[in-house]
């Protein structure tokens, strides 16, 4: 007899830092709803995403295949239509797959396997956020500024407060409405919020919940000795020097942050109290995870895009008690590899015959405890860069090559904050060349930054091109038939009542 096919609730949080969250040790950071996720499942201590950038670290999340292999290189790189999804691989397997806010996805298919999508994207659909390596000193307007840092604080309303609210309004509607109207299929809905994300603003509700002399400061400050080539070009990308910030507007940034943190943890916690109270919770596996982190001023450096840990790692939980003991996972995993994951899942723990080569691998024999991977890898080539950097993190080190600067090597079991570079130092260069020749066998280098380059002057044309004249949209207009909505002529009042309500009523006799 097959198995019961388990619903998949997977919660998304956007710019989340690890290191920001009590259950990865943050002393202050306050999360009831996600540290409960957290001691009854099994927590990724060692996540990372696959490109420190919105949109390429989705495409790979979703598609379990690296940014070079799909061409999803930067925030207005097109997602092809024709790359499976774990959306497309669960829907083909029988489920109902639904999303609930931002996925980023770039180009005309706004949907890429989900049979339904519940709201907008807070993000443009087009190629405008282009990316030209080849003039590298104009910068676009688009680009991060300090603006987010500068007037962090707390706000009555934000653009990513409506945007929120309407997400986790809209997951809970799908999940009243999958509850009493009888779908046979399971779900995998995916509920994805814009928070924390900067710019660095929440309701004074959020603010208040932590004390603004309490907020700590970021443990390594910026110096010159520490920046390398591609941190001192971040911070020409966000207009940032010595003289941007105060140590008030970086403390109120991080203020506004944790405040960020704790309005996801009631939105998610909304989203789990109408799972339990369906009953759905009983036969559904819960992920929560991230697109990439946050420098939060650490290094002097923000936002994202790098390979830093404040960028690159993310959160990662899997809450399946009955399924899976909760514990802690030392090793090194990736967000490409939930694709397998979800497939594997799906099909009664049976990979299932893949239509494109997957890079990621599933995460079952870390959560039944039976081995698993210990590696990441990742490619950033997005804005602040002029040539490909490639990551390889494995065991204890992580490093970094990209072409035109010094490479990195880092122990991070000794020296979390990575301030040590051992790249130049004579004990670990045969374990540099070992690194540097598996980057050459991995990738074609100049191939690759070809690739880039074309890419980026095909959709420079294509972007100037379709915002000259009549502007035809690509972001995604999610339809709702009123008609159908409510109290109409067309169903027997009885009959709508009857079906609205959840749990069906029982007759009353007197």
């Amino acid at each position: 007899m097959t198995a019961k096919q388990p619903n998949i609730l997977f919660l998304m949080a956007d710019q989340m830092a690890t290191s920001s969250l009590p259950f990865y040790g943050h002393p202050l950071v306050r999360t009831p709803h996600l540290s409960r996720l957290a001691d009854e499942g099994v927590v990724f201590d060692s996540a990372y995403c696959n490109s420190p950038l919105c949109a390429p670290s989705r495409f790979t999340l979703m598609s379990g295949q690296l940014p070079s292999r799909i061409g999803g290189y930067d925030n207005a790189a097109d997602f092809p239509a024709d790359i499976p999804t774990f959306a497309h691989y669960l829907r083909d397997a029988g489920y109902f797959t639904a999303l609930s806010g931002k996925m980023h996805f770039c180009g005309p298919d706004q949907l890429h396997g989900f049979e339904q999508r519940l709201t907008t994207d807070i993000y443009p659909a087009d190629y405008g956020w282009f990316v030209n390596w080849e003039d590298f000193e104009t910068r676009p307007s688009y680009y991060h500024n300090m603006s987010s840092v500068t007037q962090a604080g707390p706000c009555v309303r934000s653009n990513q407060l409506d945007f929120d609210d309407e997400v986790s309004f809209r997951a809970r509607r799908f999940l009243y409405d999958y509850a009493r109207n009888g779908e046979p299929r399971p779900f995998c809905l995916t509920v994805s919020l814009t928070h924390p994300h900067d710019p660095y603003t929440i309701p004074q509700q959020y603010w208040d919940r932590y004390d603004h002399d309490e907020i700590d400061m970021p443990k390594v400050p910026f110096s010159q000795a520490l920046a390398d080539p591609h941190s001192r070009r971040l911070r020409h990308v966000y207009q940032l020097d010595e003289r941007t910030l105060t140590d008030a507007q970086i403390r109120n940034a991080r203020h506004a942050y944790y405040g960020s943190i704790s309005y996801v943890d009631d939105q998610i916690g909304s989203v789990l109290s109408v799972l339990k109270e369906t009953g759905l919770d009983q036969d559904t596996i819960i992920v929560f995870s991230g697109d990439h982190g946050d420098m939060l001023g650490e290094r002097g450096l923000w936002y994202k895009m790098s390979w830093f840990e404040g960028s690159a790692r993310v959160p990662m939980i899997v809450h399946a008690p009955v399924r899976f003991a909760p514990k802690r996972v030392s090793e090194s995993v990736s967000t490409m590899d939930l694709l397998p994951t979800f497939a594997e899942l799906a099909n009664n723990n049976v990979a299932p015959e893949y239509a494109a080569p997957l890079d990621g691998r599933s995460l079952l024999p870390h959560l039944n405890g039976t081995g698993g991977h210990d590696e990441v890898i990742g490619e950033y080539l997005g804005e602040g860069a002029i040539a490909p950097l490639l990551m390889i993190r494995r065991g204890r080190y992580k490093f970094v090559y990209s072409a035109p600067d010094p490479e990195q090597l880092f122990d991070l079991e000794a020296d979390p904050l990575e301030l040590n570079n051992l790249a130049q130092d004579s004990a670990y260069q045969d374990l540099c060349r070992e690194f540097r020749t598996e980057i050459a066998s991995r990738w074609d280098y100049d191939r690759l930054h070809g690739e880039v380059i074309a890419s980026q002057r095909r959709r420079r044309l294509v972007s100037r091109a379709l915002s000259t004249g009549k502007v035809t949209t690509w972001d995604h207009q999610p339809l709702f038939d009123a008609s159908t909505q409510y109290m109409r002529n067309t169903i027997d009042l009885d009959d709508l009542e009857r079906r609205a309500r959840f749990p069906v009523a029982s007759e009353q006799h007197s």
